[in-house]
């Protein structure tokens, strides 16, 4: 593989569909400390979530389209080694420059994350564990990590910590969780087929396609709950205001797919994808500066 070809399957791009937790998380600190702060973000968008992507592609070496890279190169073991690269050193950063609890979150995340992927375990193949592992980690889990150790607490203060607003902390772990639980099953909606052709048993096959909507809506709804209990009553306004093209892009695709189920396609999903990430980052970047 060329670097350049190495580069495509790390998919930064992707890691800006994961950062609205981060921000989420960072705006109901309440003692945060910045340099702390932007050493977590490197260690989780920059080496972390880039290596999972690139373990991933290695052990599914897809031929069609996956999230974030239409027309995926082929792959070889220089791919491999570079998810070791970029693991070890989130790893590293995690434990000697942030926290060592810290750094064991980040461990785990990664034996999980290889557990996902590898062919040997490959969670990824069993439709409900592999959901509830992306809302968990990628989402709960995260929220966790930023909102605890970006104000150096302990992993037993979050469990009393409390929000600017006076808010169990949990709760926003809970909103991420449901957040990515919504999310997860349309970015398989368009995979079925090589999904079925790799041994994979995802959500949305389980689903079905017109299913997958349906879920995905009801569990943006228990977001939306859980927001109204955690976010205080201005920023939780704001992040339904900055939902509804979201929302309204949903409906509308779940309506042409009705008509035509191949409109259940890789650009559409992107597409979703794309909103959904630049409307919630945006979101929680005003929650942090107003």
């Amino acid at each position: 593989m060329s670097p350049k070809d190495i580069f495509l399957h790390l998919r930064f791009p992707f890691s800006f569909f994961l950062m609205p937790i981060y921000w989420l998380a960072l705006s109901q600190q309440q003692a945060g400390y910045t340099f702390v702060n932007i050493l977590i973000f490197i260690v989780l968008h920059i080496c972390i979530y880039p290596a999972s992507n690139a373990y991933n592609s290695y052990f599914d070496k897809d031929e069609g389209s996956i999230g974030g890279l239409e027309n995926p190169p082929k792959v070889d073991r220089k791919l491999w080694k570079a998810a070791n690269y970029f693991d070890a050193a989130g790893i590293l950063i995690a434990f000697f420059m942030v926290d060592r609890f810290f750094g064991l979150g980040v461990l785990f995340y990664v034996a999980v994350s290889r557990m996902y992927s590898y062919t040997g375990v490959r969670l990824k193949k069993y439709a409900v564990i592999s959901w509830l592992i992306v809302g968990l980690f990628q989402g709960a889990l995260v929220f966790f990590l930023v909102f605890t150790f970006g104000q150096k607490l302990n992993p037993v203060e979050f469990l009393e910590a409390t929000t600017q607003a006076g808010e169990p902390a949990y709760l926003g772990a809970i909103m991420s969780a449901f957040i990515l639980w919504a999310v997860y099953p349309l970015t398989q909606v368009y995979q079925h087929e090589a999904d079925s052709k790799s041994g994979d048993r995802t959500i949305s096959m389980l689903l079905g396609v017109k299913g997958t909507f349906v879920f995905s809506m009801i569990f943006f709804a228990f977001a939306f709950v859980v927001a109204y209990l955690f976010l205080p009553a201005f920023e939780f306004y704001r992040f339904v205001g900055f939902s509804l093209p979201v929302a309204g892009f949903l409906n509308i695709w779940f309506v042409k797919v009705l008509k035509d189920q191949s409109m259940a396609d890789f650009k559409h999903t992107m597409q979703l994808n794309v909103l959904s990430s630049v409307m919630l980052n945006i979101c929680f970047l005003l929650n942090i500066l107003w």
